[in-house]
């Protein structure tokens, strides 16, 4: 029917005038809104540290094999190959549960969900208190207790200027969810894009501190291990300046981010992806330098991962502006899995096993051992170059996905394209309503 809209309101509840809504000629009142939910400063400031907290302590579990390595190799007498699948067996298991919790968190409390995981997390790891000292379990409850005391449950959606029902549209199954992220291709190239970082980041945080010295071993700088338990002070080097650059990169990336998506609205992609592009390089010279000079070696290294540092912060912050708020667990939850099953969980091990199958067709000295893991390392340049690949593809769609996002009532499969000029200009994006007419 044309001719706008309609001059009568729907009618009201029960508590409202006799039941009747108002006739033709009189103005509807406006509608009633929720008072935005807020936090105050300081208590934001102590959540986000206390998330962080949490977050140190998982990533501390993920690598702590790592520092050990070469001990573990010592004792149970195992080859590059048997070594890595230590660490795909172990994060396999961890992301078992990563789907489930997606699911609850986008259901149920948040909070509650996060604080059940945790007690499971450090519950496996108290033990394995029993086999030998640890000190995490001790640090995991603490975790527990401040994410309990100290971290609020906000609303879905209350960082957005619009309400989570206009964002998120009814609530759906999880197959309607995986259905809707199926078809978000920035959510999808994003996520193979992360795939690659989290390959790269695998291999690097497991097989560096070994490569590191058996590249100091080659250059005479220190005898090598035959015996344990090994002096390896690249391990400690190494985690120092993970660490270092690290923070640096995640704050430059998400200053450059918001700096320059405020000119160019595909920035935050176009940044992962040059910074990848510019990680592969890096990687590259690190490897081939190492036999040549320890120190030019140790600087590719460190810049490759802070160029690979500079986009954590950024893809977070792309999955939040391209997915609806009421799937955005089951969608961090699949980024995850799926990232760290094809990512890290398979990359020591395929790292490992290249090494090995090279060790195996040549003389049994060290350098070789040295050069045949240096080798197998390379694979880690052309994975991260794809990644960029990954994240230029997810520039061509992120502005239709952010206006799919911010549509009211969009996040089903059915959800119909919409041009985001049209979506402003008809107030969509600031999370007003407007009317449409029919032909």
């Amino acid at each position: 029917m044309a001719g706008g809209m309609s001059a009568e309101c729907p009618e009201p509840g029960p508590g409202g005038p006799q039941g009747q809504s108002p006739g033709p000629g009189r103005q509807c009142p406006p509608p009633i809104t929720p008072a935005p939910w807020s936090l105050p400063r300081w208590r934001a400031y102590v959540a986000a540290a206390v998330l962080c907290y949490i977050n140190l302590l998982n990533y501390m579990n993920w690598f702590i094999i790592a520092g050990v390595l070469l001990d573990v190799q010592e004792v149970f007498q195992i080859s590059d190959s048997h070594a890595g699948l230590l660490q795909t067996v172990f994060i396999g298991c961890l992301l078992l549960s990563a789907p489930v919790f997606g699911y609850l968190g986008d259901r149920y409390s948040r909070k509650t969900t996060m604080s059940f995981g945790i007690l499971l997390w450090s519950g496996a790891g108290l033990s394995s208190s029993f086999i030998s000292p640890r000190i995490m379990p001790c640090l995991e409850a603490v975790a527990l207790i401040l994410l309990i005391l100290l971290v609020p449950d906000p609303p879905r959606g209350a960082a957005e200027t619009q309400r989570e029902g206009a964002a998120g549209g009814s609530r759906s199954s999880w197959c309607e969810d995986v259905r809707y992220l199926g078809k978000n291709w920035s959510f999808v190239w994003s996520t193979l894009g992360v795939t690659a970082m989290a390959f790269v980041t695998g291999a690097l945080g497991f097989w560096a501190p070994k490569f590191l010295l058996e590249a100091r071993v080659v250059h005479g700088l220190q005898p090598p291990c035959f015996q344990e338990p090994c002096s390896n002070p690249d391990s400690l080097i190494f985690g120092s300046l993970t660490i270092m650059t690290g923070v640096i990169g995640v704050i430059l990336g998400a200053e450059a981010a918001r700096r320059y998506k405020k000119v160019i609205p595909r920035a935050e992609p176009l940044i992962c992806a040059s910074s990848l592009l510019a990680t592969a390089p890096c990687l590259y010279l690190a490897l081939v330098l190492a036999p040549t000079t320890l120190l030019a070696s140790y600087v590719f290294l460190g810049l490759g991962e802070l160029l690979l540092s500079c986009n954590w912060a950024v893809v977070a912050d792309i999955l939040l502006s391209v997915v609806v708020p009421r799937c955005r667990g089951t969608a961090e939850a699949l980024q995850i899995t799926v990232g760290h099953i094809l990512g890290d969980a398979g990359s020591p091990y395929l790292t490992g096993l290249i090494s090995s199958v090279l060790r195996a067709r040549r003389p049994d000295s060290y350098l070789q051992r040295f050069l045949s893991l240096q080798q197998s390392f390379l694979c880690c340049t052309f994975v991260i170059a794809l990644g960029g690949g990954c994240f230029l593809l997810t520039a061509l769609y992120l502005e239709r996905d952010e206006a799919r996002a911010w549509q009211p009532g969009t996040g089903t499969p059915d959800s119909k394209d919409v041009d985001s000029n049209d979506l402003e200009r008809q107030g969509l994006l600031s999370g007003t309503a407007a009317s449409t007419e029919e032909p």
